[in-house]
């Protein structure tokens, strides 16, 4: 049977560091200019629940309250189509939720009730934010950490370099076209640490195998043949994920479109980020078969008490 071909990935490693470092410099750019738009879980805001007496029409709910004052107003199903949730980003106001009804009934043949109102203050907001970045921080270390202990050094180095440029660019993305950061996309970015994490693993176990195995070939050589390797199998998680996530921006609905659409950005980061990004930092350590020898330990080298 013939041996299969290795792709020169790292034949391709300057074009993709020039292209990370781009879009890692727009990013960064577009972050430290327009910052993100953070929703009403990190801002403070007003959250209404109201019940109609028949399924409602969300987008006719949307134009009454955008032309009575409430813009950016953001209207879901919750639970059933006559349940409907309002969240504002008006500030705390005991009239609010009469105000709502009065605006919404005003063109509308039935019956709207008030089911509650809940206020998120901007102190829980400032909160949330200092969590949700000590989270991404521990995340970090926590796998810089297990790398270490797992692989060697380098690896670790690598891991974090791919997981920091993919969280980074989500997040300029988001940044960039002014989408709505909240809790949900939060936790997206988490979930793609894990995700980018695992490929990456699967990659760099191949890779340190393959450095203990292959008598000849220089770090290059190996890397390609390791990323070869294991090219089918991150392409074919890459895609059935991605299937999943864009089932659920398409039919989940409003509120799961961030989570859903940070995560597809993520997935397409850390696929490429796997591939180029952590093999690339391992050639600039100048990664060796020295490194990854296994330890001989010693005596073990006699049997039977024969030399």
């Amino acid at each position: 049977m013939a041996s299969q071909e290795n792709i020169n990935f790292m034949g391709l490693r300057v074009p993709a560091m020039i292209m990370s470092i781009i879009l890692l410099i727009v990013s960064i750019g577009t972050l430290s200019t327009q910052g993100l738009k953070l929703g009403l879980d990190f801002t403070g805001g007003t959250l209404v629940e109201i019940v109609y007496d028949k399924p409602a029409d969300l987008k006719v709910v949307r134009d009454t309250l955008e032309s009575s004052g409430y813009e950016n107003a953001l209207v879901i199903n919750f639970g059933s189509d006559q349940d409907v949730l309002v969240r504002l980003p008006q500030s705390n106001n005991s009239e609010l939720g009469d105000q709502l009804l009065e605006a919404l009934t005003a063109n509308y043949d039935g019956a709207i009730d008030l089911q509650r109102i809940e206020y998120v203050g901007p102190q829980v907001g400032e909160e949330l934010r200092e969590q949700g970045g000590l989270g991404l921080l521990v995340a970090l270390i926590c796998v810089m950490v297990y790398v270490t202990f797992r692989f060697q050094f380098k690896f670790s180095i690598g891991a974090v370099i791919a997981l920091i440029h993919d969280v980074i660019i989500t997040l300029g993305v988001f940044s960039l076209f002014h989408w709505d950061f909240d809790l949900t996309v939060l936790a997206a970015l988490l979930a793609v640490i894990g995700y980018s994490l695992n490929d990456t693993i699967v990659v760099s176990d191949r890779i340190r195998e393959n450095f203990r195995i292959v008598r000849k070939g220089t770090p290059h050589d190996i890397i390609n043949k390791s990323l070869t390797q294991t090219l089918g199998r991150t392409l074919m998680t890459s895609a059935t994920t991605l299937l999943v996530l864009l089932s659920l921006f398409i039919f989940g609905g409003d509120i799961i479109h961030g989570f859903a659409f940070a995560l597809i950005i993520g997935v397409i980061i850390g696929t490429y980020s796997s591939i180029f990004v952590a093999a690339n930092v391992l050639l600039a350590l100048k990664i060796s078969k020295e490194d990854l020898a296994i330890p001989v330990v010693e005596g073990a080298e006699h049997v039977d008490g024969m030399p």
